[in-house]
């Protein structure tokens, strides 16, 4: 049987990048993503809700995102969905759904903390634009 497990999200970040190291430091990035959805009800009222989605980088897809995002900087995550599982201090089962970011791009032209910010995907060549925008083959709808 076929599988296929892909996530592609667009949203702002809901607080810093957090960066550490594995013990054979290999570099991780934890982020959190704020996904924003609107619609109209059958009456006629605009609804909104928010998605918060938790993602995982690693490697040189960590560091970018670690140098140059920072809380409510919108990006654009390819990846896959894994789903973690553990024995809490009371020894109950808990599992958490976090998106494993394989791609990324960034999606405004604001630098971060430096005036200059590369832009496209992760470790690409940066163009000259003010950003480069989203490929229409990455666009879900």
């Amino acid at each position: 049987m076929p599988n296929l497990n892909k996530v592609m999200i667009m949203g702002n970040l809901t607080r810093d990048p957090e960066l550490r190291y594995t013990p054979s430091n290999t570099p991780v990035c934890q982020i959190g993503v704020a996904v924003n959805r609107t619609w109209k009800s059958q009456d006629g009222e605009r609804q909104e809700e928010t998605t918060f989605i938790d993602v995982e980088a690693w490697g040189r897809t960590a560091e970018t995102i670690n140098e140059h995002l920072r809380k409510g900087r919108p990006i654009f995550v390819e990846g896959r969905l894994k789903l973690d599982t553990w024995d809490d201090k009371e020894g109950n089962k808990r599992s958490k759904l976090k998106v494993v970011c394989e791609t990324f791009q960034f999606v405004d032209s604001k630098g971060g903390e430096r005036d200059e910010q590369p832009r496209g995907r992760a470790a690409a060549s940066s163009n000259d634009g003010p950003h480069d925008p989203i490929d229409e083959e990455y666009i879900p709808f």
